[in-house]
């Protein structure tokens, strides 16, 4: 079953089409990455996606509700989390949870906040104003209050700019408990590490889908050959292969290069001359999920 089934969404503001006949699904259950550059259309089509937004062109389902005539009931059951953090900072973890609860009208409102603050580990910080929280536990905070009313889809944006490897760590591993119990999660990153971590991603660029699929599908759709050269050469060696034929990224990752494009045997050729003349060595290497959006960043 899909929880979202859009096609040909498009969004304008004024003469600008933000979203441009964007198609996705996503089923019950999954973890959908939304990857793409800043300005590319993954926040607008978020919005349009769980109601705030109404489409200019296009048609779909949310959570089996039309997206032109039933966004209300998508919000009810939808939890989003925005960019940046939205809650009160001079109220406290637990006033901002009450206030929530209280616009869902939840049923117990008090005990629905506690149950929620105990499954997030906040309990101990309930009386803290959300302002002197650090980052890790604002997000942690966020998320409760997105989840409080039990949604059946929640939608992500960039939720863990700005926090530590181990916030990162403890909140995917949050979303992927949820999402083992039937929570349908479609998050924004520019992470590749939690791209990875999607059970499908979709590349957007200017307001286009380019690539859908598992990072594997991703990679090899992409058609990419990748090389990595180590040695004492290597500023040379890069300076050389820039330009080169075959050669469409040229990027170092700490002590290698990594060499990538698409003609694997112009590729191959060029590099063996360029590892021949400064003596770096040189192996072919699995083409990583960075290197095909680096690549579908330079054709855009």
């Amino acid at each position: 079953m899909n929880v979202i089934e859009v096609s040909g969404l498009v969004k304008r503001f004024g003469d600008k089409t933000v979203v441009d006949h964007v198609s996705m699904t996503v089923a019950q259950g999954e973890i959908a990455g939304f990857l793409g550059p800043n300005g590319s259309g993954k926040t607008t089509t978020i919005r349009v996606i769980c109601g705030l937004l109404r489409p200019d062109a296009g048609s779909g389902t949310v959570l089996g509700h039309d997206i032109l005539t039933e966004s209300r009931l998508i919000k009810r059951q939808t939890g989003y989390m925005t960019q940046r953090f939205s809650l009160y900072e001079d109220l406290s973890v637990e006033e901002n949870l009450l206030f929530v609860a209280r616009l869902y009208e939840l049923s117990t409102p008090a005990g629905q906040v506690r149950e929620t603050l105990e499954e997030l580990g906040l309990t101990a910080r309930r009386k803290q104003l959300a302002g002197t929280l650090s980052g890790g536990w604002k997000q942690r905070l966020a998320l409760a209050a997105c989840l409080m009313h039990k949604p059946r889809l929640l939608l992500l944006d960039e939720p863990t700019a700005g926090v530590d490897p181990r916030a990162r760590r403890e909140f995917w591993d949050e979303i992927h408990a949820r999402a083992a119990a039937g929570l349908t999660v479609l998050v924004s990153t520019h992470y590749m590490d939690e791209a990875e971590r999607c059970h499908r991603v979709h590349y957007i660029s200017k307001g286009k889908v380019l690539a859908s699929g598992t990072t594997d599908e991703v990679i090899a759709k992409a058609g990419l050959t990748t090389f990595v050269l180590q040695g004492k050469g290597l500023p040379d060696a890069a300076r050389l292969l820039s330009g080169m034929d075959g050669v469409d990224q040229v990027a170092v990752f700490g002590s290698m290069l990594h060499v990538a494009g698409r003609d694997r045997k112009q590729l191959k050729a060029s590099v063996g001359k360029v590892a021949a003349e400064t003596g770096v060595v040189a192996r072919e290497d699995a083409t990583t999920l960075e290197d095909v959006f680096i690549q579908l960043m330079d054709e855009r």
